[in-house]
Formats: structure tokens, sequence, C-alpha cells
């Protein structure tokens, strides 16, 4: 296992604290992540979140600008000065801090969602939402490309 894959959804804790899924957690430790990123979605009220990989993503995107751009200093300020590293304690717990809540809407309960580096945390009703849509919008597109005559559920 070597994907973030699947969602979850966990109860936050009294003390704002919530398990991180195992399955996530065992992907965190076969690739040997020692330190969590989180980071604010651009598109979304979601925060993503990951290891190196996350950062290193945008630190490639930053080093094919100019260092004196504002294209620079607007990836500098998304991925260092709005991301934070949340911390497990000894239960495999993170701490849902004023930071992910302010963003997400996340309040009592956390779906966390694997996008395959990296993870997502989403209020668990906007996700259902959202997930929904997305079904619904590649269902649409996959009729529009279907060529005329081929009977839905046939292979093209």
């Amino acid at each position: 296992m070597d994907r973030f894959l699947s969602n979850f959804v966990h109860n936050i804790d009294s003390k704002g604290r919530v398990s991180v899924p195992a399955a996530f957690r065992q992907v965190i430790a076969a690739r040997g992540i020692r330190e969590l990123f989180a980071m604010r979605s651009l598109t979304h009220p979601v925060m993503d979140v990951g290891g190196p990989e996350l950062m290193e993503r945008f630190e490639k995107e930053m080093d094919a600008e100019d260092p004196f751009a504002e294209a620079f200093q607007d990836l500098s300020i998304f991925a260092f000065g709005d991301g934070a590293y949340l911390k497990f304690d000894s239960e495999g717990r993170i701490q849902v801090t004023d930071f992910i809540r302010s963003h997400t809407g996340i309040r009592d309960r956390v779906a966390f969602v694997g996008a395959k580096d990296f993870f997502q945390l989403w209020e668990p009703d906007y996700f259902e939402a959202y997930r929904n849509e997305a079904r619904s919008r590649l269902l649409a597109a996959r009729s529009r490309a279907r060529p005329t005559g081929t009977p839905p559920g046939s292979p093209e």
C-alpha cells in the first residue's frame, strides 16, 4: 500500500484531536514520512495534507519562476506562509486546529479523502455533495463521449 486511497469519516474528540485512518498511517509509515504538512486548497474549502512530496511539488514550481516575480511570491506565500505542520501524537491523532477549521468548516467530524500522493481533510457533508456532483459530471462527460448507438454500460 503506497497510495492514499479511499475515504473515511472520523469524529473529533473533545480536545480537538482526530485519529488519522489506519490505512493512511500505513502509507505514511511506508513512505517514511515523519512530518505532515497541510495547506489550503486553492479550489475548495479543503486542506491538502502530505509529506515532503507535497512541498517539493510547489518548490519545483517556484524554482521555475523568477525569484523577484509576483508568481514566485504568490507560490511562496501559498506554500510556506499559509501552510502548517501537523504533528502526530502517540495514538496516531492530529489536532484539528483553528487554521484547518476556518478554511474547511469542519466542526465535529472530518472526512479523510485519499488523493494518491497526499490526502485531504473535508467537512463530511461538503465532501458527500462534491463527490455526488463529481460523479454526475463524469457520467455526463462519458455520455457525451460515447459514440452514437452505443448502449449505456457497453464497452466502447
